[in-house]
């Protein structure tokens, strides 16, 4: 029997797939075709502690090798997830991470808490949310807000927390040291890169805000390389994610030094994208006759 699991914290994931934040909603949009019950997680849309309207259409873009998105977290709060999500996924056989977002260190805080005695399994809190308060930068770029954030977010979080770190650093590492030191459970990377397309034809941006996040194959180079940084400098589990459309991908990043991976923008063009990661892994453990993930996670030094 192979052994495809691992764990964060106190929480076993029988095997590494999951889905990545903001690309497969609560997962009843991919219950027709995806069987949830084989995924190791599944990683809800963003929540906050209200609902978010997000931001202005349009909000995706096609680019060569992957999308831009600037949809803003769009989202109904908290209590509506809790209320209606939840109920939904607990029908499967599959651990329920929440991605935790918010504008403020208190916004952080609020979701949490609220979260704290939900039947959920892990959070994930994303860093990379404009800080209204530092002119909207991105919480997840400076490695003091980073501490402090997730200091304050571990001391209400009855769950393991992920941190999810944003690529658009000098030093990811930097990030990812800040985050362990916090009391970081886990870290999952990479978010997506910022990114702007422009119609020539109108002579504007694409996006109405001008400028997005870019996923998809074309990060993927990136990704590997930040996740290969990181497991090298942490102690922590990772979750790698970042232009994963089949197993030979996902082996990369476990390669690299990562104990899960998450399937994203692969679900917009194939919805049964993460039930073909998991065979891919299957299949290259039967190849090289390997019995338990373990064997490889890392070994690429």
């Amino acid at each position: 029997m192979k052994n495809l699991s691992f764990k964060i914290g106190n929480v076993e994931f029988k095997n590494p797939v999951m889905t990545a934040s903001g690309t497969f909603g609560s997962g009843k949009e991919y219950s027709d075709f995806v069987d949830l019950n084989k995924l190791g997680a599944v990683v809800v849309k963003g929540v906050s502690d209200v609902a978010w309207e997000g931001n202005d259409t349009p909000r995706v873009a096609e680019v060569y090798g992957g999308m831009l998105n600037s949809v803003g977290l769009q989202n109904p709060g908290v209590d509506e997830f809790i209320k209606t999500d939840i109920p939904f996924l607990r029908q499967f056989d599959t651990k329920i991470i929440v991605n935790v977002c918010g504008h403020s260190l208190e916004e952080y805080i609020r979701a949490t808490e609220k979260l704290a005695d939900a039947d959920v399994d892990v959070l994930e809190l994303n860093i990379s949310c404009p800080n209204v308060e530092a002119g909207c930068l991105s919480f997840g770029t400076d490695a003091k807000m980073v501490e402090k954030v997730v200091s304050e977010v571990k001391k209400v979080a009855k769950q393991p927390l992920i941190v999810k770190l944003t690529p658009n650093v000098t030093d990811i590492t930097e990030i990812a040291r800040a985050s362990e030191s916090a009391g970081a459970d886990a870290l999952s990377l990479i978010n997506t890169i910022t990114g702007m397309k422009i119609d020539i034809h109108r002579q504007k941006p694409v996006l109405a805000r001008k400028i997005g996040g870019m996923s998809g194959p074309a990060i993927k180079p990136i990704a590997v390389r930040m996740v290969y940084q990181v497991a090298n400098t942490v102690k922590i589990p990772i979750i790698g994610m970042g232009g994963i459309l089949n197993g030979d991908d996902a082996i990369e990043f476990i390669l690299a030094g990562a104990s899960g991976v998450a399937v994203g923008t692969a679900n917009f063009i194939n919805p049964f994208a993460t039930m073909e990661v998991l065979k891919g892994i299957e299949e290259y453990m039967n190849k090289y006759n390997i019995n338990d993930l373990k064997e490889i996670r890392g070994i690429v030094k």
